[in-house]
């Protein structure tokens, strides 16, 4: 007899997989390492009970303290573009839920995630230990400064929305070394790649989208 948990983890797992295929594969997501770790990370754990039901449809979710985690294929498009090798040092500036810091460490040699909120930072390393993931770092500060100690970084990835591209951020970034940040504020954001040739960033606009705001102490 199939326990009710068994019973749930099964339909989980079917309906993450059809979440990989549907929605990221099918829009044009085509990294082969990539698609498997969003196939290996239960994204239901990063979600409020509550709705649970709908962790793995087309949409983002709140996750409190006024926050959400992100759209499958928004994430999976920031990781694909980010273009993580298995020798990577990655800064991510944004922690939230932790899914995305999980997605990270299927591919990265190490994670150095910043959140500015306690609550959150707290409960993703929470989810993030159960999973065994060992390879992260955590940090409670202002994501916009980044975090110096540990630079520089081969990438980059904000999860919150600054209305310019962070200086910072940029310095702590290595020669040819990537970040994937929304710019913008309000409803006039836009996903973008900067790719760092000398002391200058080159950027390239991938699309419009929305983010919550990237919030300095400052």
């Amino acid at each position: 007899m199939i326990s009710n948990n068994t019973n749930g983890q099964f339909e989980h797992s079917l309906a993450r997989g059809r979440m990989v295929d549907e929605q990221i594969i099918n829009r044009g997501v085509k990294n082969e390492k990539v698609i498997n770790a969003f196939r290996s990370v239960p994204r239901h754990l990063f979600v409020d009970a509550n709705f649970s039901h709908q962790s793995y449809n087309d949409h983002p979710l709140p996750i409190g303290q006024d926050q959400t985690i992100s759209q499958p294929y928004i994430v999976a498009v920031m990781t694909e573009y980010l273009d993580v090798q298995s020798n990577h040092k990655v800064l991510e500036i944004g922690t939230g839920s932790g899914y995305q810091t999980a997605i990270l460490s299927h591919l990265a040699k190490m994670v150095y995630t910043v959140e500015r909120i306690e609550e959150l930072s707290l409960q993703a390393r929470k989810i993030l230990n159960r999973l065994n993931l060992k390879n992260i770092r955590y940090k409670i500060d202002d994501g916009s400064l980044g975090w110096k100690e540990f630079a520089p970084y081969d990438r980059i990835i904000v999860t919150a929305a600054s209305e310019f591209m962070p200086v910072a951020l940029q310095s702590q970034l290595v020669a040819n070394g990537r970040i994937v940040i929304p710019i913008g504020k309000n409803s006039t954001q836009v996903l973008t790649l900067g790719v760092k040739h000398g002391n200058r960033l080159i950027q390239r606009k991938i699309f419009d989208c929305t983010f919550v705001p990237l919030i300095s102490n400052k």
